[in-house]
């Protein structure tokens, strides 16, 4: 077991890397989902779906 992780330690600090990359880019799509950010962040005002991929906010 020990011959296999020195053989592979470079193949795995990659992964992990490359896993904790993924898991930030998630992490910061769903909090910009949640605040209601748009996904191509230039907004929703210009933007031909404007008005269906969320309904707007009633003002009281």
């Amino acid at each position: 077991m020990a011959a296999w992780l020195g053989a592979n330690i470079g193949s795995i600090a990659v992964i992990l890397i490359l896993a904790a990359i993924i898991v930030l880019v998630i992490r910061s799509m769903i909090k910009d989902k949640k605040s209601g950010k748009g996904g191509c962040g230039c907004g929703c005002a210009n933007c031909a779906l404007h008005g269906k991929c969320h309904a707007a906010k009633k003002e009281i």
